[in-house]
């Protein structure tokens, strides 16, 4: 598999001189599968960048011919991970297919809530039914395996806020992603379920939104600090971790400091295979 980074930041995109380097871009992550199928995590505005890339001269996925296919798993739908879905240019290209998967008691409340941003006090397009594309919206069941283009796919919901996040897991052949964003747990870690779901994966993305003295600062958002990634890889035998969803806030020095004590961690550790630490940047592409 082939995952690419589109944007990286949690809350609320961040241009600007401090943080060209990791991007300012909030939530989206591709997932192309060994037969080259995409898979695309959360649609925040790093979304728009991804849909620009296929529709450019020399794409050869077929999305600027209307002969295009996706699948979307949105995490949930805070604005930072679902602002880039109406600005995702394939959306508009008729004859494209997407099929959208995410938490909600239903299909249609799932639908409901990605209506909703593009109701016309907010966006001009004003419905799904105009951006032209074919757009099939599932809810997701924690817990149960359903395919998607040719992979399992596995999800648990994590502790964030009052919402939940879905944690997922893309099993493709002999080769695993696990994309855990907005991870809010409790003193104990993450629980049995999301620990099995991380279990042995090759490459776990992280929510990494603070350090350990601003997640003690703010314990009631339901977010991951740096420490928490780590030890949640370390502990499920990951082998590789990649830092993800940083606060708005963080500098690229920041984050360089946060990725150090990531490492220094992993340094520290006895007793368990130790993964790799990935900063998650923009552009950033990993072969798992």
């Amino acid at each position: 598999m082939e995952v690419t980074f589109w944007g990286v930041r949690g809350s609320i995109p961040a241009p600007g001189p401090g943080t060209v380097r990791y991007g300012g871009n909030t939530a989206c992550v591709s997932v192309r599968t060994r037969h080259g199928k995409l898979l695309v995590l959360d649609c925040g505005t790093g979304a728009r960048s991804l849909g620009l890339s296929l529709l450019a001269d020399g794409a050869t996925d077929g999305f600027a011919t209307g002969r295009g296919e996706a699948a979307i798993l949105l995490s949930h739908t805070h604005w930072d991970h679902i602002q880039g879905f109406p600005f995702f240019s394939p959306l508009y290209v008729a004859g494209n297919a997407f099929q959208i998967y995410g938490p909600a008691q239903s299909s249609a409340l799932l639908e409901g809530i990605l209506e909703g941003q593009m109701a016309p006090q907010y966006f001009p397009v004003q419905t799904l039914k105009n951006m032209g594309a074919r757009i099939e919206i599932t809810a997701v069941r924690a817990g149960v395996p359903f395919d998607v283009l040719g992979c399992t796919v596995t999800a648990v919901t994590n502790p964030h806020g009052r919402v939940g996040a879905m944690a997922f897991r893309i099993d493709d052949a002999d080769r695993s992603v696990v994309y855990a964003s907005d991870a809010g747990y409790g003193p104990g870690g993450p629980s049995r379920e999301a620990a099995a779901l991380y279990h042995g994966a090759d490459l776990l993305i992280h929510d990494s939104t603070y350090t350990p003295e601003d997640r003690a600062r703010y314990p009631g958002r339901g977010l991951a600090s740096v420490t928490e990634a780590v030890s949640a890889a370390i502990h499920a035998g990951a082998r590789r971790v990649a830092l993800f969803h940083y606060d708005q806030d963080y500098t690229d020095a920041d984050i360089d400091m946060m990725v150090e004590r990531g490492r220094r961690g992993i340094a520290m550790t006895a007793g368990y295979v130790e993964p790799e630490v990935v900063a998650a940047s923009e552009g950033l592409t990993l072969q798992v």
